[in-house]
């Protein structure tokens, strides 16, 4: 019998041994294709503006009299590609902004708090630095709707209106279970940081990164970006204050501007019933509420669609903005 187990436990420990090899190889590979892929990271598209003693980008297009501005769900490591395949659907109409928070894209990481009251701050003095003016139309995804939301209520003559991508409300989630999820985030980070990514597809996750809106050079960078920028400090933190975030907003009154949700079947598979219903609870049933059967990136998947979502609530502010003249 003690041979058996000694025999057990050899095999175990080669197991082991192999399996620390592999990971010490997929970890040098993916180091080596960091250092390959900055190259592709050097140019940087959109603004550069300088809030709190660092770098955001900003990325602006088009010459509209309205300015829609997108805000990206969290980890998400290209917002200015991602919102791609909607914003490439609207310039010709509106003047358009990405905002990329510290910690996305190509912005600097931050060791500031991921408060609801500095992010918003300092999404607010970005878009001055780039030469834009309130009032905006947001399109926010996933947890920045809990940015657009306090931005309505905190500055309500600065946000004419909102459409929302799969957006986090009131009663999407508690305060407990932002606080259970840190270590998951922090496992994904460490994921990207070794280098598993390397071996499995980042697009089935992400679906813009290989949307046909970008061209094959955007691809790459988008590529890029995700295995360097995906298991940043700064974005862990900002997970961790989501719980008191959205006790925030969860606190301020419906913003009375108009708005659209766009919910998906897909964000919550094993209920969607409860994810797709939230809007009309939040807002007693008095906004559009739009379920589409895709995965979370509404923007990417449902492009078309949210583009006249955008042409819908911009008609209606400047049909407000006529009676109040």
């Amino acid at each position: 019998m003690k041979k058996i187990l000694r025999r057990i436990g050899i095999v175990l420990l080669v197991f082991l041994l192999l399996d620390v090899l592999v990971l010490c190889g997929i970890y040098l590979y993916h180091r080596s294709m960091l250092k390959k892929e900055a190259p592709l990271l050097t140019e940087k598209t959109g603004t550069p503006v300088t809030v709190d003693g660092g770098t955001m980008y900003v990325y602006t297009e088009g010459n509209g009299d309205q300015t829609v501005v997108m805000l990206s769900g969290y980890g998400t490591p290209s917002p200015i590609y991602d919102f791609k395949p909607l914003w490439s659907r609207l310039t010709d109409e509106f003047r358009i902004a990405v905002v990329e928070r510290f910690g996305y894209g190509f912005s600097d990481e931050t060791d500031l708090p991921r408060d609801l009251d500095t992010m918003l701050s300092q999404t607010r003095r970005a878009l001055e630095s780039a030469g834009l003016q309130a009032p905006y139309l947001l399109v926010p995804h996933s947890m920045s709707g809990m940015e657009a939301l306090y931005w309505a209520q905190q500055y309500p003559d600065e946000v004419s209106g909102i459409v929302f991508s799969d957006a986090a409300i009131p009663g999407a989630y508690d305060v407990s279970s932002y606080s259970e999820s840190a270590p998951l985030d922090r496992i994904m980070a460490w994921t990207v940081n070794v280098g598993l990514w390397r071996l499995l597809h980042p697009e089935s996750v992400l679906p813009g990164m290989t949307d046909p809106a970008l061209t094959a050079e955007e691809q790459q960078v988008y590529r890029a970006l995700f295995q360097a920028r995906r298991g940043s400090e700064t974005m862990i933190h900002e997970a961790q204050c989501g719980g008191q975030n959205m006790a925030k907003v969860t606190a301020g009154e419906v913003p009375q501007i108009p708005m659209i949700f766009f919910t998906s079947t897909g964000y919550e598979p094993e209920n969607p019933e409860r994810w797709c219903a939230l809007p009309d609870q939040y807002t007693g049933g008095t906004a559009k509420n739009i379920r589409c059967d895709c995965g979370h990136y509404i923007h990417v998947e449902r492009a078309a669609e949210m583009a006249d979502a955008v042409r819908e609530i911009a008609a209606q502010t400047d049909e407000q903005k006529g009676e109040t003249e």
